[in-house]
């Protein structure tokens, strides 16, 4: 029963973790329209700011807990499937890192991507998201 109560918490978060990455970048592209120090800009980074800290970061700390514990239950380690998903998922947690970086730049004045670059990488976390989703249904090996 441990393992079905895992595996719920793990989907769900990581729903709230994906569903907060499509949001970041489309925040920032909002924030561009705003001079650097207008009120504007002050409430796009409120907005991102609380993003982050209310369902980004705990959200994906939450994914990585229940994922290896989820692992770790099943055995997952040994099987070939689970080391690409892996892979992509910490390819995922380093896209995470580094676009609020990026968001953090902007929060200071700074415009470290155009509306075009942002509108790219926002599309990241979807790819990612179907590669991650067919290994775990699918596992191909």
């Amino acid at each position: 029963m441990i393992y079905l109560w895992l595996k719920a918490g793990h989907i769900i978060f990581m729903v709230f973790w994906l569903a907060g990455l499509f949001m970041l970048p489309r925040q920032a592209i909002y924030m561009l329209d705003h001079e650097a120090g207008s009120d504007g800009e002050a409430k796009w980074a409120e907005r991102m700011g609380k993003l982050r800290k209310i369902i980004l970061t705990p959200s994906m700390l939450i994914v990585w807990v229940l994922g290896l514990a989820l692992a770790v239950s099943t055995g997952a380690f040994s099987q070939g499937w689970f080391h690409v998903k892996l892979l992509l998922v910490l390819v995922l947690t380093g896209y995470h890192g580094w676009f609020v970086g990026q968001t953090k730049k902007m929060v200071q004045g700074e415009r470290p991507l155009t509306e075009k670059q942002l509108r790219l990488f926002g599309e990241v976390p979807g790819l990612l998201l179907i590669l991650i989703v067919i290994l775990v249904v699918i596992r191909p090996f």
